[in-house]
């Protein structure tokens, strides 16, 4: 966890808002019919035309710009020839560079007209970051985080991933801390003022342990719900301040969960 001074904090707004947009503008694409390799195309353009650069682009050995990950796909989705179908939900996880920082977010989109099961586990993936931004302010712990998250997914009656998580981010796409989707209060990493962070519930919708999977020439590794249920997941960047904290990643207008 690195503080940041006032300049990096507004580089880090300026990217937030740019990650943001061009996740908006992507997400107005998804439609039955839609493949996930032109979403990544669409984004890739978006991010080179406005000056930036995507992170997750040979990050690792990773070969695309974006990761899009449907159904029963947790997180690091790669896209390519698979198009969208009536009832999918996916997650679009967008990472911008600019001027040396990093802007991560990410939201669950409706593919036209989706099951009740679907809506709920959308929804309660949202609301649970939310639970878990609430935590965020200098002196809190990254259990704080955690526990929030876990506490709300539980009672809804879903699972929250434990292996993967949010993290610290700035000029690196990845730092510390961990920041879990579990945890007990006042354990864990301390939060520091003026620090960065994601986070990032993953909700699944069942306790079945989850798949991971290789991509060639990567070390990157993809992930699923071994009995191919759905999984949803949201993502801001959050500045860490003295008294609360600030999403970087706000969209500019409101959004409905899952549009």
């Amino acid at each position: 966890m690195h503080p940041l001074n006032e300049k990096e904090i507004s580089l880090m707004r300026s990217v937030g808002r740019l990650s943001s947009r061009i996740l908006a503008q992507v997400g107005k694409m998804v439609e039955p019919g839609v493949s996930t390799e032109s979403l990544d195309r669409e984004a890739h353009k978006l991010t080179l035309s406005a000056g930036a650069i995507p992170a997750p682009l040979g990050y690792k050995g990773y070969p695309k710009s974006i990761c899009t990950s449907v159904n029963h796909s947790i997180c690091h989705g790669l896209p390519g020839p698979y198009l969208l179908r009536e009832g999918d939900i996916i997650n679009i996880d967008i990472t911008c560079i600019k001027e040396g920082f990093h802007g991560d977010t990410s939201r669950t989109f409706y593919v036209g007209l989706v099951s009740k099961r679907a809506k709920a586990i959308t929804e309660c993936a949202y609301k649970a970051m939310m639970k878990g931004i609430e935590q965020v302010k200098a002196g809190n712990s990254t259990g704080d985080i955690g526990f929030a998250i876990n506490k709300y997914v539980v009672r809804k009656g879903f699972y929250p991933v434990m292996e993967i998580g949010g993290h610290g981010v700035g000029r690196s796409f990845h730092e510390d801390p961990f920041v879990p989707s579990y945890g007990k209060k006042g354990r864990g990493d301390v939060l520091q003022a003026n620090c960065c962070i994601t986070v990032e519930p993953m909700v699944n919708e069942t306790e079945a342990p989850i798949k991971e999977f290789d991509i060639p020439n990567s070390e990157i590794r993809f992930y699923e719900t071994s009995d191919q249920t759905l999984s949803a997941q949201f993502e801001h960047t959050v500045l860490i301040k003295e008294d609360g904290y600030e999403i970087l990643t706000l969209p500019e207008t409101d959004f409905e969960i899952g549009y």
